[in-house]
């Protein structure tokens, strides 16, 4: 799967408002030297350029977008987070206005068609050419105040030969609005009977879609309230050390190494490594996860997360665009700005959009005209007025992105980070999910398992004299029991002559007594029999785990068993995959009879074991070969080529050893339960777009002949050009209004408990 280039750039773009608007502003920047490609998000309203070595200057980009009658905001002044918010304020007080004006000009022209007492009034006391005149005012100042985007964006578009939708409702408007002036004020030059008005639907028309365009400003604001959130969990000062004293500073003051004091209840404002204190941290904002980890001194934590009841010292490490939250939220940009492979259709079909609704309108006008009943002229102007506004692309511009940026800000929430739009799709399509052992299925250290006490010996007794036995060894075996002891607060003896046997055991006087421990080959060196534990060795290491036998006084005493566990909420996940149609494989570096072990524990059906990195890149192409597309889970350390080589490679860690470069997806949280839910997550937002693409097309493909006039030699059916204005700004409203429905997604399986 192909990774995002080294050089990209984000570029804010203004007066974008249709599918065909994107197509045109891609190709625009394309052609900028340098670019190497661009591609645009009408949701975001931004472009994401990649460029060569030589990247483009500012200049150059915005004068393309203005040959293209587009443009960018000044350098370095970014929309932000707001800029939906600012759409909408800006759309409801031209909204407001212009409804204002137009629904005097509804109710002298509607009033006067339904209503015969309003039509007798209008003739008694203002007089059908005052009705005119006060309609022409009004509608006037809707079409050029309010309404003067369309024409100010619209019109030089249709010069330049790249109509859009601004050119559509300009022209729809601008025709009724021209036809009624001739109509009011030079009537003897039309044929007779055809003089009448259309400002009544010019301006409604104009009013609609300011509203659709305003109801799509405050819906698409609320698609972005993901990055809003994460971009809000940033502290904007830190308590930092200086020369003896705590001194507050804003976060781009603190220096790495900086110590930096944190007290209960406190966001924690940088990346750093605890020096001082214990407290548990609130991460779920991060990893997803709902318990708060216990973090003491050495621990790392992440800027952007809520310190608990403890105060804690940190040194500052990772700042900036550095930081685990700056890199989350890029992620999450890239992903939301990002095109999935099925917008390719979308592309080809408005490229040539626009300028067939205007050549369709035109034919429209003409067959209505010469073969129309009469009038013929005014409902061959209302025919071809409703094709121009009903065929408005804008639900296919918004189809795909929104979904994109709802479902992707919806992964943030739950510490699944998706690094670009191809990824979201690619994981959907997955046939099989292949899983690293270590560190992926379990926790990564040993730990024991098992503890069996022969003789008079408790479990307490046994394993102190194991502890202090192994107190000074290096092996992890010997740290696993260590830690237990540790755990269970054990007090250790005074250990003396101690003395290691590599690769078979150790032996060690404990308070005056001879113990040893290790393997049942090692025993058997010793000359102690150890028949009666035999069958218990097997059974231990049929299920993946190191026995260590303990004898005190050259008499067995215990059997101690150390292993690598089974996460917590693993076997759930697994349970999952399969339920979601998936098969699933183990690619393990580990000896084949631990990972055998270990699925048939969890019901794994494929195990490849004994590999070396390379070695899984070749699984994985197997696994292709067998089942089909593959996606490939690791803990983002040492298996980066295996997540490159996949089909979709997806990074599972503690959201600070990541191997963001090499995976396609980022699992924040430890917990392999994320797995499923980020499938889950991918196939919900596909079947959503899939919804949005399918109500877009079927709109324009089935009102398009309505509004031409195809029903009305069979039924007399004529559409308004006004309920044409109103179903295209509902239309736009319903796809983002139905991508918002992803916001309540919720997971397959809950991390309702800390990941091991």
């Amino acid at each position: 799967m192909s990774k995002p280039h080294a050089h990209a750039q984000r570029l804010p773009v203004t007066g974008m408002h249709c599918a065909s608007c994107v197509r045109r502003v891609e190709t625009a920047l394309a052609q900028v030297p340098g670019v190497q490609s661009a591609s645009v998000n009408l949701a975001t309203n931004e472009a994401s350029l990649h460029f060569g070595d030589a990247p483009p200057s500012f200049a150059a980009l915005r004068a393309a977008l203005t040959e293209a009658g587009y443009d960018t905001p000044d350098e370095g002044a970014s929309p932000g987070a707001h800029e939906h918010d600012d759409d909408a304020a800006a759309l409801t007080r031209r909204f407001i206005l212009a409804a204002a004006l137009t629904l005097p000009v509804f109710m002298l022209e509607m009033g006067a068609h339904l209503i015969p007492a309003v039509h007798h009034a209008i003739e008694a006391h203002i007089g059908r050419f005052n009705n005119q005149l006060i309609q022409f005012v009004l509608t006037s100042i809707v079409l050029f105040g309010p309404g003067r985007v369309f024409f100010r964006i619209g019109l030089p578009a249709l010069l330049r030969g790249a109509p859009e939708m601004n050119a559509l409702v300009a022209l729809g408007t601008g025709a009724a609005w021209t036809y009624s002036v001739v109509a009011t004020f030079a009537p003897g030059l039309m044929p007779a009977g055809t003089a009448n008005i259309y400002y009544e639907p010019a301006a409604v028309i104009v009013t609609l879609i300011l509203l659709g365009r305003l109801l799509e400003a405050r819906a698409k604001g609320r698609t972005g309230a993901a990055i809003e959130r994460l971009l809000g969990l940033q502290a904007k000062t830190a308590r930092v050390e200086r020369d003896g004293e705590v001194v507050e500073l804003a976060i781009d003051a603190v220096q790495p190494g900086d110590r930096i004091r944190v007290r209960p209840g406190e966001t924690i404002p940088v990346d750093g490594r605890v020096l001082e204190g214990e407290s548990h941290v609130d991460e779920a904002m991060i990893t997803g996860e709902p318990i708060p980890a216990a973090r003491g001194p050495g621990d790392r934590v992440v800027g952007g997360t809520i310190n608990q009841k403890g105060s804690l010292v940190l040194e500052a490490t990772d700042l900036g665009e550095h930081a685990v939250l700056a890199r989350i939220v890029d992620m999450v940009q890239q992903a939301q700005g990002a095109k999935l492979p099925i917008q390719a259709l979308v592309d080809r079909v408005t490229a040539y959009f626009v300028p067939v609704v205007i050549a369709v309108a035109v034919v429209t006008a003409a067959i209505w005209w010469l073969l129309g009943p009469e009038p013929a002229l005014p409902m061959a102007l209302v025919a071809a007025v409703t094709v121009l506004i009903i065929a408005c692309p804008c639900a296919m511009g918004l189809a795909t992105p929104t979904s994109i940026m709802v479902g992707t800000g919806r992964g943030a929430d739950q510490g699944i980070l998706f690094r670009g739009g191809d990824a979201l799709q690619a994981l959907r399509d997955v046939d099989v999910v292949a899983l690293d052992k270590t560190g992926t299925l379990t926790a990564g250290r040993p730990t024991l398992t098992d503890l069996e006490v022969f003789d008079d010996f408790t479990s307490d007794q046994a394993l102190a004299l194991a502890a202090a036995a192994e107190r000074d060894s290096e092996h992890p075996i010997g740290a696993a029991i260590v830690e237990a002891a540790r755990e269970r607060g054990l007090e250790l003896g005074r250990t003396e002559a101690f003395e290691t046997v590599t690769g078979s055991g150790l032996a060690a006087t404990v308070d005056g007594r001879l113990v040893q421990l290790g393997t049942s080959r090692y025993m058997q060196q010793l000359g102690i029999d150890i028949e009666a534990c035999r069958q218990r060795l097997t059974e231990l290491a049929e299920q993946a785990r190191t026995p260590v036998l303990l004898a005190v006084d050259g008499r067995i005493t215990a059997i101690l068993a150390v292993a690598d566990p089974i996460k917590s909420g693993t076997a759930d996940a697994i349970d999952a995959l399969h339920d979601l149609g998936l098969a699933v494989a183990i690619l393990s570096g580990d000896h084949q009879r631990t990972a055998d072990a270990i699925a048939r524990e969890l019901g794994i059906e494929e195990v490849m074991a004994e590999l070396m990195p390379e070695d899984k890149v070749e699984a994985l192409k197997g696994l292709q070969a067998r089942h089909g597309r593959v996606a490939f889970v690791g803990d983002g350390i040492n298996d980066a080529p295996a997540l490159a080589a996949a089909d979709v490679g997806i990074a599972i860690g503690s959201g600070t050893d990541i191997a963001i470069e090499s995976a396609d997806v980022v699992l924040m949280s430890g917990d392999l339960r994320n797995v499923p839910n980020a499938i889950a997550l991918s196939r919900a937002t596909l079947r959503n777009i899939r919804q949005n693409l399918f109500w877009a097309f079927a709109y324009n493909s089935a009102l398009i002949p309505v509004a031409a006039g195809l029903l009305y030699p069979a039924f007399g059916i004529l559409l308004s050009p006004m309920l044409a204005a109103g179903a295209m700004a509902f239309s736009s409203v319903f796809v983002v209004g139905n991508a918002l429905r992803l916001r309540r997604f919720q997971p397959l399986l809950q991390l309702n408990r800390a990941a091991s």
